[in-house]
């Protein structure tokens, strides 16, 4: 059932030319396809010798010991069983490129904590007063300004502007207020 889907995939997709579709990969080396689209573990995968075809695995188990061993295999794309179509071709495009796509849970199989540290980062806490900081940023008021329109000292306006910087993971101002406006935090 999973190959006549993956084949109907194949074949609705203009990029890809289907070359054959198979129970097993024993077969796969004998054709030396560009990328091979498997719903297999990676212990099934023939070890061949020579050049090896980038393999697309489906049905991925965020479970590290997996995802490594695929990895250490040559797999090129770790997709979840419930991929969507598009995801699954653009996994093969991308292998048939020469990179790698791994779903959201794999990669944080992979590293757990670059993954907490990436999602603490993408969603920071501003507090109220930090989002108004922000918004007069992006009207590009100075920091005497934003202490005037607040009613609070330089110094305090310059503490939020720092701390919204921090928060935000920028370098600059206008840094800051760019990944405002990406997060939906400032409206211009």
């Amino acid at each position: 059932m999973v190959r006549a889907g993956l084949e109907a995939l194949a074949v609705s997709s203009g990029a890809i030319e289907l070359v054959g579709a198979f129970p097993d990969l024993a077969a796969v080396d004998d054709l030396r396809p560009d990328v091979v689209l498997a719903a297999v573990t990676p212990e099934q995968i023939p070890a061949g010798d020579g050049v090896r075809p980038a393999y697309v695995l489906l049905g991925g188990d965020a479970r590290t010991p997996w995802t490594q061993e695929a990895i250490r295999s040559g797999v090129r794309a770790i997709l979840p069983r419930d991929a969507s179509a598009a995801e699954i071709l653009a996994a093969v495009e991308a292998a048939a490129a020469g990179m790698a796509a791994i779903g959201p849970a794999e990669l944080e199989a992979l590293l757990p904590a670059a993954a907490s540290v990436a999602a603490s980062n993408e969603n920071p806490t501003l507090t109220p007063r930090e989002l108004e900081v922000l918004a007069m940023m992006a009207e590009g008021a100075a920091n005497k300004a934003i202490a005037w329109k607040l009613n609070i000292s330089e110094h305090t306006a310059k503490f939020h502007v720092a701390s919204v910087l921090s928060k935000l993971n920028a370098s600059t101002r206008a840094e800051a207020v760019a990944i405002g406006i990406r997060r939906g935090l400032v409206m211009l």
